[in-house]
């Protein structure tokens, strides 16, 4: 399997924006949030699943899941909470393995929120960790997903918490202040690591 560096952190910490960063430097990228959306795409069976047991109050218009309304569901109910995840994240964790282990790139960057959370760490060679402080989480997440705060709380509560992550970080990006005055701190940061892990990917391929 090719070199891995797993990006994590919490709800609203960024990670969207420092994987972004790192495609430009044309990093491959696997997303479990988009791998995540590929299960549950319309007309696929767990997508079938899931209406059978929520209802179709949680589809779209269009047919489509309706993450939002899913979202608040599942985390104001644990037991609704652990069928949701009993279902998926089997799927979930198979397809983004497939994919890493398909890849040729030099290293992929695994964007997965829930890598401790769902032990997962075990398949990957590196962890970066964006830091951010939890009240800024809260106030970025509710802006941007339109939610509830009392649901943002909760997706917060089921995360593992800020020293437990950088417990297991190797790199740590801060993520504290806004895009626009953080930009090009952040890109700096990026195209270090980035020049990093090309040289761990390159020290593993000798090892091999």
């Amino acid at each position: 399997m090719t070199y891995t560096v797993a990006l994590t952190g919490g709800i609203g910490s960024g990670k969207s924006t420092i994987a972004n960063l790192f495609a430009m430097l044309d990093v491959s990228i696997i997303d479990a949030d988009i791998v995540a959306r590929q299960v549950v795409e319309k007309g696929s069976p767990l997508l079938a699943e899931i209406v059978s047991h929520f209802g179709e109050q949680i589809l779209l218009t269009n047919g489509e899941l309706d993450r939002t309304a899913l979202r608040h569901i599942v985390f104001q109910s644990e037991s609704e909470k652990q069928w949701l995840n009993q279902l998926l994240h089997p799927a979930i964790r198979a397809e983004m393995l497939k994919q890493l282990n398909e890849s040729s790139a030099p290293y992929v960057l695994w964007v997965v929120p829930l890598l401790i959370e769902n032990q997962l760490t075990e398949f990957c060679d590196r962890i970066l960790v964006v830091d951010v402080l939890p009240e800024i989480q809260l106030e970025r997440a509710t802006k941007r997903d339109k939610s509830k705060e009392e649901t943002i709380k909760n997706i917060m509560a089921s995360q593992v918490d800020r020293q437990t992550r950088l417990s297991y970080a190797d790199d740590v990006i801060e993520n504290n202040l806004s895009l626009d005055d953080n930009a090009i701190h952040l890109a700096h940061q990026v195209a270090k690591l980035h020049k990093h892990y090309l040289t761990l990917a390159k020290q593993k391929e000798i090892l091999k």
